[in-house]
């Protein structure tokens, strides 16, 4: 068996193919953009073909840079943005429409009318998701309502659909000469297509949705071998793990046991609270998800605040506004000010997700004075991610009845430390950042190795995990309750922004 594990981690912005040792270390790693694509206001979607190629690329020069040959893998997992949608022919391999992506919003008119009809949560009971633009089933009824000829070939049976888990896999074990169309339970659960319970695609949802049962891929546990890829650089490598991205960070981060989260800060934001083999309903506005699946071992749940936009809102004022050159700027800007200068910002670009799940609010600043500058704008928007952090903590304290002892953090913001110790006073909570801060691409390594006996069990990931930073509350609790009421106060201002 090999010495290393590989992840494929593919993002909303970004493909990259992690190498790890056994430690949970990455041994090497490659990274390549893909295009984001807005025909419409509202509208976001990528290039599968240009995913795809850029997967191949950055397998190919990760396993080049430290040149190491296939039998020096003992697996691959993968990871990926979840609820982006993916209809493509399998006889040809060709997508019929680009992916949409989980931020496009133009399935609102379809959202509305359906909740028309049952309310918001008529399918909650069995998916444990409202309904909202976020999730794929209502994007896959778009593509075959739109799309020339998509409908009439789907019911043919030539199309298949999926999330990108299930393109990457399909094309990385063989394609039209055999790929196999899996989905984990994670990804599956993201579609609302899935009875909860069951791990079963709904046919009552299927009907209603007016989507063919033939297109839909094989659920299958996070934790297991689908096959071997073919591409040369891992060619006869198990595929061996599948988890969508924020079920990977929990993974990679060894929240194993219930009462275990996890926060990751990245295009959105993301936390999981582990909640054992029962699925827990909420009443607070999050959302019930599968957290993993091990081989034959029962189904673990999850609840999760998703949370639409943070890092994004930082590569819109570099990207849209030109406020600064590299994300990293950001930092010293904000700093170069005390504080916010009464100025909030409520990126509301997409809705509102958690826990408020409204699809026609639209993004706010307030409490505009000629005093503020842009240092003000650059720390407002800093201190929106850890305000929405914090609403989602709330309401994921009061769906479970488990006060958070600290918070587990990584994603890409992680290392604005200014954020960091802001979201430590704003909680209230200390915040804890690991050593490894790969973590949703660790993950999927782990279910990877898991699978195939590189890992021995999930007690030799708790081990691996280490803490590498802590930031305790330094805020006094007068100050921490204004900020957050003012917060409140600004986000009632993007509510039904769109008629």
């Amino acid at each position: 068996m090999g010495r290393y594990i590989g992840a494929i981690d593919q993002g909303t912005t970004s493909s990259r193919f992690i190498i790890f040792d056994k430690g949970g270390r990455v041994v090497s790693v490659a990274q390549k953009e893909h295009e984001q694509i807005f025909p419409k206001a509202g509208w976001v979607e990528h290039d599968p073909q240009e995913i795809w190629q850029k997967v191949r690329a950055v397998i190919g020069e990760a396993m080049a840079a430290k040149d190491l040959k296939p039998s020096d893998l003992a697996a691959v997992g993968i990871t990926n943005q979840r609820e982006t949608t993916l209809v493509w022919n399998r006889k040809t391999g060709e997508p019929v429409y680009n992916a949409i992506v989980w931020q496009d919003t133009r399935i609102a008119p379809m959202v509305a009318e359906f909740a028309a009809q049952g309310g918001q949560d008529r399918y909650r009971a069995i998916t444990g998701l409202p309904l909202t633009t976020y999730f794929s089933g209502l994007k896959l009824r778009w593509i075959l309502q739109n799309v020339e000829g998509a409908r009439a070939a789907a019911e043919a049976g030539e199309l298949v659909f999926g999330t990108i888990d299930s393109f990457l896999i399909w094309h990385l074990t063989g394609g039209v000469d055999g790929g196999h169309n899996v989905i984990d339970v994670t990804n599956a659960s993201r579609t609302q297509l899935m009875d909860l319970e069951k791990l079963a695609w709904d046919g009552d949802i299927l009907a209603d949705f007016d989507i063919p049962a033939s297109m839909l891929p094989e659920i299958v546990p996070s934790s297991a071998v689908y096959g071997e890829a073919t591409p040369n650089a891992i060619r006869g490598v198990p595929v061996a793990g599948d988890l969508g991205d924020q079920q990977a960070a929990l993974f990679g981060q060894a929240c194993f046991e219930p009462g275990d989260a996890k926060n990751t800060y990245g295009t959105g934001s993301f936390m999981l609270l582990n909640t054992g083999t029962e699925p827990v309903s909420s009443k607070s506005g999050l959302l019930t998800t599968l957290g993993y699946k091990i081989g034959d071992a029962p189904a673990v749940y999850a609840l999760e605040g998703s949370i639409a936009i943070t890092g994004a809102l930082v590569q819109w004022l570099r990207d849209n506004l030109g406020l600064f050159q590299s994300s990293e700027d950001i930092e010293p800007l904000a700093r170069s000010v005390e504080d916010n200068g009464g100025t909030y910002f409520v990126p509301a670009f997409s809705g509102l997700y958690a826990p408020y799940w409204r699809d026609n609010a639209r993004g706010v600043i307030a409490g505009l004075t000629r005093f503020v500058n842009k240092g003000h704008i650059a720390r407002a928007a800093l201190e929106a991610t850890a305000f929405q952090v914090r609403e989602v903590v709330e309401a994921m304290e009061a769906d479970s009845g488990i006060a958070l002892a600290d918070l587990r953090v990584d994603g890409g913001m992680v290392v604005n430390e200014l954020l960091m110790q802001f979201q430590a006073d704003i909680l209230g909570k200390p915040v804890v950042r690991p050593v490894v801060r790969e973590t949703t691409a660790l993950g999927a390594a782990y279910a990877a190795g898991l699978a195939v006996g590189f890992f021995a069990s999930t007690d030799v990931l708790v081990a691996n995990w280490a803490e590498d930073r802590r930031w305790s509350p330094e805020m006094e609790e007068d100050r921490r309750s204004e900020l957050y009421r003012m917060w409140k106060r600004a986000v009632t201002r993007t509510f039904d922004w769109i008629d």
